[in-house]
């Protein structure tokens, strides 16, 4: 096979991409380079609790680790950390990554019986909390032989965060970590089983570091904010690691986001560069004029992942706030691998070019396709210094989705013949009515592109007869529940659809729902849809 191509042919690579030194550390590379380099007054994270300079930051990520290791915490154990977006969080990652820890995370909606399981699972010695996420912990204390530390408001018989870093520890150095020694743990929301922990080496930070600098180039002056937890591992790159790795300043979005909190969040900090998944972006559309309300003229574009964005929400983001979206495809054993950029013509319904990586679209003997052809979706493994290093504690599942110098995404797609990728849906989200392959994304696009639609969801219903009928799941906010105004908007949406795509891949079957099942990250929750209302089939 020829060389693979890991760009699209107009980006210029610098010469040295992709390559790692044999010792690195994530907070080194992060934080101390840019102190070298001068960035010290340079503010570092701007939120609620004010502003934060590189050389403040420093203060703090010294003092939290000199603290840690006092703790007995050293290089190697795992710490989990249950923080929503905070100064603090970034103190604990930063601080543990420096002393050769292991930062565990995990969303900070999680329940008593999920942190037990983390805990146990990843063999986690200490953990450190907000005081309102604390009660989880609290009640496994016995299984932290570390301890567990709590800011803003710790218990007199709990570790203070704000007295760790209180002792000034600027001599602090930073581990001599190998590249491929792990870094940090991330864990997935385990909506089809129990969660898995996903393994990072400290090459990683460069490894995805450099693809993103190039996808979208940091300007002099970029304010970074993103919507969502930093237990996300996009989100965690995009707004924390890369952005101090870049001499830029990280937007601090504290707790859950809504519409107007993301938006006032722009406006106060005056964002240039935000990241949300296609929700955020389709709540904030359905709200009649709300461009109006907010002066987000301090933003020069935006980003989505995690679920298909659709060319009608982009549109009608452009005409709206003036800004383009730019999406992108991620997995949490790498991060961003696929997306469009201001530096390349944006093709709406795709995911964009592939970002410093081997992608391919490949049949099941891994061959790799024509143009234009559906297939799986897969990427490169040889000289991949962002593929994660494997799930913790399980061997088979890793050797599952790694194998033959792949690594298997489990979703379909196909690439065009200018490099373009377009998403078909998890290759389990797909199937079979009527002997017809149904791909749920392309019928969900056509929905979405209908003005009453804010929501879609394509998934099988049970004929009762071994065979699927094809089911639509849509959020429509102006119709309410009138009968017949329901019955004449799916008239109006079979129209489309027939318009658009083949006759037998329209929805049998349009149930409404106020809203759509999401998880922690607000991504679709397919098997969790209600059940079936047996009123408007085709």
């Amino acid at each position: 096979m020829s060389t693979p191509r890991l760009f699209h042919p107009s980006i210029a690579v610098p010469a040295d991409f992709g390559v790692i030194p044999e010792r690195l550390n994530m907070t080194g590379e992060a934080l101390d380079k840019s102190l070298a380099l001068g960035r010290g007054k340079r503010v570092a994270f701007v939120g609620p609790a004010g502003s934060l300079t590189y050389d403040a930051l420093n203060l703090q990520v010294c003092g939290f680790a000199a603290a840690c290791a006092a703790r007995g915490i050293q290089r190697g154990d795992r710490v989990l950390i249950r923080m929503w977006n905070c100064f603090e969080f970034t103190v604990a990652l930063l601080g543990l990554m420096k002393i050769g820890a292991v930062p565990v995370l995990q969303n900070s909606a999680t329940g008593v019986d999920d942190v037990a399981y983390v805990l146990e699972h990843s063999d986690a010695v200490a953990a450190v909390a907000l005081e309102e996420l604390a009660a989880p912990l609290r009640a496994l204390r016995d299984k932290l032989p570390k301890g567990l530390i709590v800011a803003r408001g710790a218990a007199a018989d709990e570790l203070s965060y704000e007295a760790m870093i209180a002792t000034p520890a600027v001599g602090m150095p930073t581990a001599d970590t190998l590249a491929e020694e792990p870094a940090m743990m991330c864990y997935t929301s385990g909506t089809t089983g129990k969660p898995k922990g996903i393994v990072h080496a400290h090459r990683w930070i460069i490894g995805r570091g450099e693809p993103n600098r190039l996808r979208v180039p940091p300007q002099d002056g970029d304010i970074v904010m993103a919507s969502g937890e930093w237990t996300f591992i996009s989100l965690l790159g995009h707004n924390v690691l890369f952005s101090l790795r870049n001499g830029v300043t990280g937007a601090v979005l504290e707790g859950r986001a809504s519409p107007e909190k993301v938006l006032q969040t722009i406006v106060d900090y005056k964002v240039t560069v935000a990241y949300a998944v296609p929700t955020i972006y389709r709540m904030i559309l359905a709200i009649p004029g709300i461009e109006n309300q907010y002066d987000l003229s301090s933003l020069r574009g935006c980003n989505a992942s995690g679920e298909a964005l659709g060319a009608n929400a982009l549109a009608e983001w452009k005409a709206r706030f003036g800004v383009d979206i730019w999406e992108h495809y991620g997995i949490s054993e790498m991060q961003m691998v696929l997306g469009h950029s201001p530096v390349l013509p944006i093709k709406s319904g795709s995911v964009g070019v592939a970002w410093g990586v081997d992608a391919r679209i490949v049949d099941d003997e891994d061959n790799v396709l024509p143009t234009g052809t559906i297939g799986q979706l897969v990427f490169g493994t040889t000289n991949n210094p962002s593929l994660f290093l494997g799930y913790h504690k399980d061997p088979a599942k890793t050797a599952e989705v790694v194998h033959d110098g792949l690594f298997r995404t489990g979703d379909l797609a196909l690439q065009d013949e200018e490099g373009y990728f377009w998403i078909s849906g998890r290759n389990d989200d797909c199937f079979k009515s009527k002997g017809i392959f149904i791909a749920p994304i392309e019928v969900e696009n056509v929905l979405q592109q209908h003005p009453a639609i804010s929501e879609a969801c394509v998934v099988p219903l049970p004929d009762g007869q071994g065979g699927n009928l094809i089911r639509a799941v849509v959020v429509a906010p102006g119709v309410g529940a009138d009968s017949a105004a329901r019955a004449a908007l799916v008239d109006e949406l079979k129209a489309a659809l027939r318009a658009k795509i083949a006759r037998n891949k329209v929805p049998h079957v349009f149930d409404f729902v106020a809203e759509l099942p999401k998880s922690s990250n607000n991504k679709v929750l397919r098997r969790a849809l209600p059940p079936h209302v047996p009123a408007l089939v085709a």
